[in-house]
């Protein structure tokens, strides 16, 4: 993205708090303030928050991290030193903003413990909730530019997949596998995230790391990998065997797939996550597989890997067009193999838009 959207998404972001009847919304160095600024602050144990009200905004801002941002961002600054500590100028901060006495605040879910503590004891008796309708819902609903940067990332991830599999053969080692996607990626200009590359019974634990075992036929293999490109995460999950799958295998694979299309049938505007979810799950159970399925549906993507909606059985987000997240139904049989078949969607009015373009069928590989 060539300009970052701060105005509109603030202007956006302060209409939620008004709705939601949020007077202070505090954020610390992370995704969060990403999304809304474009930047952050270095991260450290030095309390900085970003005091957001529904007429001002003000920065705690350790000194030594001040002139450095001034070339980021014109909003005031009440900085603190070690030598005095924050809490003076937190309290300067909190009333330029005219949240000296607020009764509602919203806390960034990722802020260090003890900033949220310095800030809610600096506000004795105020009510403190999360993000989640504020600006984590803004978040949820991607704009054009967006699902572009995601679209961008899913099609290095297929073409670093499609480099993995062509190096496939006996003999080769998981970790040999992943370092071939991790190339990719890093040549590409990405920066890789994980490369899960589980060959026989290593499938069936789904975050398997990869290793030195050596893949040999009859290993049915699970590639799991995703880089970060321009700020934006890829996420993707397909199977290869060695020579002749294993026995049963290609029932398993039937019946992963129809789960990912009964997901994605489920998935529309209006219908909640739990729903996506359940018929994923109900396709595995009907089976007879559901003791297998250890794992959600799936999670949304955006400026993070792992972000909300979360597809899950507990869920009750509502779907809305232009979210963004995985479907990723798997079956994992231990000291046989797992089955994940993974897409990254874009939720549109008719459905969702998948952005991966290669096939979910097994590739068979031998050498």
């Amino acid at each position: 993205m060539t300009s970052h959207p701060t105005d509109r998404r603030m202007a956006a972001l302060r209409a939620r708090m008004k709705a939601t009847g949020t007077e202070l919304l505090a954020l610390s160095p992370g995704p969060h303030m990403d999304w809304l600024l474009g930047f952050h602050p270095h991260p450290d144990e030095r309390p900085c928050l970003l005091l957001i009200t529904d007429a001002a905004a003000a920065w705690l801002m350790p000194a030594l991290n001040a002139e450095g941002m001034r070339e980021k961002t014109d909003l005031p600054f009440h900085p603190w030193s070690d030598a005095d500590g924050p809490d003076a100028a937190l309290a300067a901060a909190l009333g330029a903003v005219g949240a000296a006495d607020a009764r509602h605040v919203a806390l960034d879910e990722a802020m260090r413990a003890d900033f949220a503590l310095l800030l809610l004891d600096a506000l004795p008796g105020a009510r403190h909730s999360f993000t989640a309708p504020t600006l984590g819902a803004l978040r949820m609903v991607k704009d054009d530019a967006e699902i572009a940067a995601l679209r961008d990332s899913a099609a290095l991830a297929d073409a670093a997949m499609q480099a993995l599999l062509a190096a496939a053969r006996p003999g080769i080692s998981e970790a040999a596998l992943a370092e071939v996607a991790r190339s990719h990626f890093i040549d590409a200009g990405a920066a890789p995230s994980f490369w899960i590359v589980g060959a026989g019974g290593n499938g069936a634990f789904p975050h398997h790391q990869a290793g030195q075992r050596l893949l040999e036929r009859g290993d049915a293999v699970v590639v799991d990998i995703g880089a970060v490109k321009d700020g934006f995460p890829s996420d993707i999950t397909r199977m290869f065997a060695v020579g002749t799958p294993p026995e049963g295998y290609a029932e398993v694979h039937a019946v992963a797939e129809a789960a990912v299309q009964a997901a994605m049938q489920a998935a529309r505007p209006g219908v909640r996550a739990r729903d996506v979810d359940a018929a994923a799950r109900g396709v595995i159970a009907d089976a007879g597989y559901g003791q297998y399925f250890v794992h959600r549906t799936g999670h949304g993507i955006g400026i993070e890997g792992h972000e909300p909606p979360w597809i899950t059985s507990t869920s009750d987000t509502v779907l809305e067009e232009g979210m963004t997240f995985s479907i990723e139904p798997g079956i994992y049989l231990p000291g046989r193999f797992g089955i994940r078949l993974e897409e990254i969607v874009v939720l549109r009015a008719d459905g969702p838009e998948v952005l991966s373009s290669l096939p979910r069928d097994l590739v068979v590989v031998d050498g």
